[in-house]
C-alpha cells in the first residue's frame, strides 16, 4: 500500500499545475530544450535505423523461405489447362532461375519437365515463347542442361515451329540448341 501511495505521489507532484505559466529566467532552460530536441531527433533516426535493419534481416530470411514456396506454386501453375496461368508460372520460373542452386531446385521439383510438357502442348506463340524463355534461363546451368537432355528437351525444342510474328521464339530455340551443342550433346536426333 505504501509503495502504491509513493508512486501516486511521484505522479501527482511531477505535473505542473494547469494555470501556472512556465517562466524561463535563465539560459539553462534553452540549452535543455536544445538537448531534448537533439535527443528526440537522435532517437527518431536510430529508430529508423533499427527498423530498416530489422526489415532487411527479415526480408533476407523470409525471401529464402518464400522463394521455395513460390517455386512450388509456379510449377503448380504449369499443371493448369489455361495458357495464361501456364505463362505466368513459366515467367515466374524464369525470374527465379538466377543462380545454379535455384535452377537445380526448379529441376528437382519437376519444373523442367513441366516446362517441356508445356512447350510440347502449347497452341499459341506466347505460351511457347514463355516456355522457351524459362528453359533458356534454366539452361545456364550445366547440370540443368543435362537434366533437360535426359528429359528429351532437344526433340521438343526442335519440334516447336518457327514463326514470323515473334522472332524471339527462333532466338530462344537457337540459343537452347547451341547450348546443348556446346556441352557436346547430339542435337541431330
Amino acid at each position: 500500500m505504501r509503495a502504491l501511495a509513493a508512486h501516486f505521489n511521484t505522479l501527482l507532484f511531477k505535473r505542473r499545475p494547469w494555470n501556472v505559466q512556465s517562466r524561463n529566467f535563465s539560459s539553462f532552460n534553452g540549452k535543455a530544450a536544445d538537448e531534448a530536441s537533439l535527443e528526440q531527433e537522435a532517437e527518431r533516426k536510430i529508430g529508423w535505423l533499427l527498423k530498416l535493419s530489422f526489415l532487411s534481416v527479415l526480408s533476407l530470411h523470409g525471401y529464402s523461405y518464400m522463394g521455395d514456396n513460390l517455386m512450388h506454386q509456379s510449377v503448380s501453375l504449369l499443371h493448369v489447362k489455361d495458357p495464361l496461368f501456364k505463362r505466368m508460372g513459366a515467367s515466374r520460373l524464369a525470374r527465379f532461375a538466377i543462380d545454379d542452386q535455384r535452377r537445380m531446385k526448379i529441376v528437382e521439383i519437376g519444373g523442367a519437365q513441366e516446362l517441356l510438357n508445356m512447350l510440347g502442348s502449347a497452341r499459341d506463340e506466347r505460351t511457347q515463347k514463355e516456355a522457351l524463355k524459362a528453359l533458356s534461363a534454366l539452361s545456364k546451368s550445366d547440370e540443368a542442361v543435362k537434366a533437360l537432355h535426359n528429359a528429351g528437351a532437344i526433340s521438343v525444342i526442335k519440334s516447336t515451329p518457327d514463326t514470323f510474328e515473334d522472332a524471339e521464339i527462333g532466338v530462344y530455340k537457337s540459343n537452347l540448341l547451341k547450348r546443348f551443342q556446346d556441352l557436346r550433346y547430339d542435337i541431330s536426333s
